[in-house]
């Protein structure tokens, strides 16, 4: 009898330590489905525009395991941005691409390579500038283009082989504004400005002003054109707003 129970014991024991064994090797062979989401960004990626959008579950089949889970989450992550990265900038509009030059502008003259010839030139009440060697060159009328066009033409004559000239405003005419307003003169005009803005800029109306229309005088080569406005129209170099009285 003690043989036999001795027997029992061993074999119970036996099938136990087994069944511990088997269920061990199956959890460390089989492994459930591992959920992984996607990091949110670093402050780098936040302060340089890198767009969030909410994390998105990875779910990795059984038998991947952690490591192929990790290795998934970071592949699907997005890339960061560079440090000191900077999305493209918008070429700036030139203004003064079209615009015809007249007296009281005021203009900056560069001619590669000849530092005595690059300057900032007014033009004059006659229309024109004055630069070294070539002298007087007519600008009234003409836009930054033509104008450079013209100086190395004349450079081109007996100066300079291959003059390379660049015209641009340095500072445009002012504007004048005239009857009912605070403070009527003289002032310097400010790219895309409006007969609104030039008030302001007058100080406002006066009390006894005509606050509806104004009458605008604008001049070019061809000779002076005079029109009642609204305040919302837009402004030229030179022109001249005139601000009526009131009738009550």
């Amino acid at each position: 009898m003690p043989v036999a129970r001795a027997f029992r014991w061993s074999i119970s024991a036996t099938s136990l330590a087994a069944s511990a064994a088997l269920a061990l090797g199956g959890c460390m062979q089989t492994a459930g489905p591992v959920a992984m989401v996607q990091p949110r960004p670093d402050l780098d990626s936040m302060a340089y525009g890198q767009p969030y959008s909410a994390p998105q579950p990875v779910v990795v089949a059984d038998g991947g395991g952690a490591i192929g889970a990790l290795r998934n989450s970071f592949a699907s992550a997005p890339a960061p941005m560079p440090v000191g990265y900077a999305a493209p900038m918008a070429a700036p509009v030139r203004y003064d691409a079209s615009y015809h030059l007249d007296a009281g502008d005021k203009l900056r003259v560069v001619v590669y390579g000849q530092e005595g010839l690059t300057n900032s030139y007014a033009i004059d009440a006659g229309g024109s500038i004055t630069m070294p060697l070539i002298g007087a060159v007519p600008a009234r009328g003409r836009t930054t283009a033509g104008l450079a066009g013209e100086i190395a033409a004349r450079l081109r004559n007996g100066y300079i082989r291959e003059p390379s000239v660049a015209v641009e405003i340095d500072t445009y005419r002012p504007f004048f504004i005239l009857g009912e307003v605070s403070a009527p003169g003289q002032y310097p005009y400010v790219p895309n400005m409006t007969v609104e803005s030039a008030v302001a800029i007058a100080g406002g109306f006066s009390p006894r002003a005509k606050r509806d229309v104004v009458t605008v005088t604008h001049t070019e080569a061809g000779g002076a054109m005079r029109a009642v406005v609204p305040l919302g129209t837009p402004l030229a170099p030179g022109d001249t707003v005139f601000v009526g009285e009131r009738w009550f």
